[in-house]
């Protein structure tokens, strides 16, 4: 399967322009980390800088209220704490969740721009 793929990438690659092949390379398949930082860039990069922001803030105080968890006594006390606990670290969780399907929607993104360069390079072959 890999020498088919390898075959069809140098088939586009031979009926694309100099800079559609260098557009094409651009859209490779990227490692976990190039992804998370490929999250930074473009015109939504302020909301993900306010959700690591937000994220770090939840997490401060989801250890706040743990340690305030193991000072209380009483019961109602260690309730209170436990659910301060539990609804900062759901948060933590629903932002990291949004950030993975941020994630997956930019390489979804740039599975689309590979198919349509390949779909106008077969119509411009077959022109």
């Amino acid at each position: 399967m890999k020498t088919n793929m390898e075959d069809i990438d140098k088939l586009i690659k031979e009926t694309l322009s100099e800079e559609e092949s260098k557009f094409y390379d651009e859209l490779e398949e990227q490692n976990v980390l190039e992804m998370v930082w490929g999250l930074f860039r473009g015109k939504n990069k302020w909301i993900m800088y306010m959700m690591n922001f937000m994220t770090l803030v939840f997490f401060g105080l989801f250890i706040y209220c743990v340690v305030q968890f193991f000072n209380v006594e009483s019961t109602f006390e260690l309730i209170k704490w436990a659910t301060g606990s539990l609804v900062f670290l759901i948060g933590v969780s629903m932002l990291k969740v949004f950030a993975w399907m941020q994630m997956d929607k930019n390489a979804i993104l740039r599975e689309l721009k590979r198919l349509e360069l390949q779909v106008s390079s077969l119509t411009s072959r077959l022109s």
